[in-house]
């Protein structure tokens, strides 16, 4: 009898150890599956900025080519001589190449910006942080739980640490201005001192902004606040998930204005 229940005491020992061990290799499995969905998301987006500046580049070289065919046209109706028509050619064709090399340093510093921002928020963080970047410029997208107070516009304790983070890739990239736009789902808000969604999202960009001028030190310069209330949907408003979606502020990091404004001034006379 003795034996027997010393046998039974083993055999219940290593049943336990052998469940423990499967459900170490099970979390272990489930961290790495969600690190590849993780790395799978920022792979696709990466591929669809490449798809768009793909599409862009065809679009202009068609453009271009459109312009080489009426160029030919009138030089045959006007007679215009050949060398005129090639020295046109060669000054558009220069201003088309700065413009490729001013577009490419963009992209480039885009993505640059991009990848060190996800590198430097956590998994945590970035469940409820969404990096994107669409057509050369950068869009960081926040839920609103993880910015604000319950219906209000007050930046929460939680919020510090990621905004740390942000506002340190905004202060590295002094060339480029910040949008801060609010956006909020399509139920009226019930506060007496807010009159409607457009001056909760208005007052929610306001407090981001003023949190990275005077707890951070961004030049106030470069920062823009705007709303737009329940009119900018990315979902709809018929489900819990969806108002969650659309209770949103976009950090939108763009190439300043004026840089834009001096390659037009550069541009050759048609």
């Amino acid at each position: 009898m003795v034996m027997a229940g010393a046998c039974l005491l083993t055999t219940g020992c290593a049943s336990k150890k052998e469940l423990e061990n499967c459900q170490n290799e099970n979390k272990q499995l489930t961290a790495d599956f969600q690190n590849t969905k993780e790395q799978l998301a920022a792979s696709n987006s990466r591929v669809t900025s490449l798809e768009e500046q793909l599409a862009q580049a065809k679009s202009e070289n068609a453009r271009l080519q459109r312009s080489l065919d009426k160029s030919l046209g009138i030089a045959s109706q006007n007679n215009v001589s050949i060398e005129k028509l090639v020295d046109q050619i060669n000054e558009s064709n220069q201003y088309i190449r700065h413009l490729v090399e001013v577009k490419s340093k963009s992209d480039s510093l885009n993505m640059v910006l991009t990848n060190n921002l996800t590198r430097s928020l956590s998994k945590e963080e970035l469940k409820e942080v969404d990096v994107q970047v669409l057509k050369g410029v950068v869009y960081i997208s926040l839920a609103d739980n993880m910015l604000y107070k319950s219906g209000s516009y007050e930046i929460n304790d939680r919020a510090q640490e990621t905004l740390s983070k942000i506002a340190k890739i905004i202060m590295d990239y002094n060339d480029y201005d910040v949008l801060i736009e609010g956006n909020t789902d399509d139920v009226p808000i019930s506060k007496t001192n807010i009159r409607n969604n457009w001056d909760l999202s208005c007052l929610r960009a306001s407090s981001v902004v003023q949190e990275l001028q005077n707890r951070y030190g961004v030049d106030p310069k470069r920062l823009t606040a705007g709303g737009r209330g329940e009119y900018n949907p990315i979902a709809t408003n018929t489900t819990d998930a969806g108002k969650q979606r659309n209770r949103r502020t976009q950090i939108i990091i763009t190439p300043k204005l004026d840089q834009f404004m001096d390659l037009i001034d550069k541009a050759p006379e048609e």
